[in-house]
């Protein structure tokens, strides 16, 4: 997989791609399904298949306070948009000058000169250029003319009659954010999880009696708080039952910074500089601040014993 996060006017004309276009965030069931689609088309016209998404969140460039909280990072939207088969992933920076860029603009640089697009595909709720101005009808009647397929991903939806949902990244922030990871996991197809690099921190673990694995956060707005039951990847072949605290903390500081620690059962290695992925099995309970230290660790210890046994029911 490529990724590229920026075009070139004096680069050869690019060869010719099947692209999507949106931010993409989690990757949930209705980014997969059009994913699929891009797949399927790019294998037939024999031509690459190519992701196009945005960095930061458009939201996050001109209402930082209410952009909505990230689900994933950009490396963790790329390693799972690799896992779907994308052969090509265009990051753009959104900025304000790439902002003020017309519709006619935005297609002309990025599709036509940047990308040689064959075939595209949307969602049906899809914006772009200066003011939003630009829309599926604008993409499908600029195509007709420059020589490029335009489609629209109708809506995914999770669930049956009435208690169908629409599939969006917005649904899963509202889930998560309620706690239920069990029903966020049916909308994303697989667990939701937090990914990074393991970190020092300041040993508070150790002292308690809980030593435990500091993930660094990429953003201090995780949709999700409390103590869960985990499995964390990519320290061995197979993934490793835990119980994880997401949140800041209050017992022990007012930082408001949020931190995830994860506790791993029968596990006693250094892990300091590795890269791990976290998955959210089921909520145990909400953060909570505690009288003194000795009350958290006693509450520590019956978190651990919760989490064993959801663990070990699932295996």
């Amino acid at each position: 997989m490529l990724v590229r996060r920026d075009f070139s006017r004096s680069s050869p004309i690019a060869e010719p791609h099947a692209v999507t276009i949106g931010n993409f965030d989690g990757v949930h069931l209705g980014h997969q399904a059009i994913l699929a689609r891009v797949r399927t088309e790019a294998r037939e016209r024999g031509i690459a298949s190519c992701v196009v998404t945005f960095e930061p969140h458009p939201r996050e460039l001109f209402s930082p306070q209410a952009a909505p909280t990230r689900l994933t990072s950009l490396r963790e939207k790329c390693e799972l948009l690799a896992e779907h088969g994308v052969q090509r992933i265009q990051v753009l920076r959104f900025n304000r000058a790439f902002a003020g860029l017309s519709p006619d603009e935005f297609i002309d640089r990025v599709l036509v000169e940047g990308l040689n697009a064959k075939w595209v595909m949307i969602g049906e709720d899809f914006r772009f250029g200066a003011k939003r101005a630009g829309d599926f009808a604008y993409l499908k009647a600029a195509g007709e003319r420059l020589g490029f397929e335009v489609l629209a991903m109708p809506t995914v939806k999770s669930g049956n009659g009435g208690d169908a949902v629409r599939v969006s990244s917005s649904t899963v922030r509202e889930v998560l954010s309620a706690g239920d990871v069990e029903r966020a996991a049916s909308l994303l197809g697989r667990p939701y999880s937090i990914s990074g690099r393991v970190v020092h921190g300041d040993k508070l673990g150790r002292v308690l009696g809980w030593p435990t694995a500091n993930v660094e956060m990429q953003h201090n707005r995780p949709p999700l708080t409390g103590i869960y039951a985990v499995r964390v990847e990519g320290l061995g072949a197979n993934p490793l039952n835990a119980v994880a605290s997401l949140g800041v903390r209050p017992t022990v500081t007012n930082s408001g910074l949020v931190k995830l620690e994860a506790y791993i059962f029968d596990f006693n290695e250094d892990i300091y500089g590795r890269h791990i992925r976290v998955d959210f099995i089921k909520k145990i309970r909400d953060e909570e601040k505690f009288s003194d230290l000795e009350t958290l660790k006693a509450q520590i210890a019956k978190d651990a014993d919760e989490a064993r046994r959801i663990l070990e029911s699932r295996d």
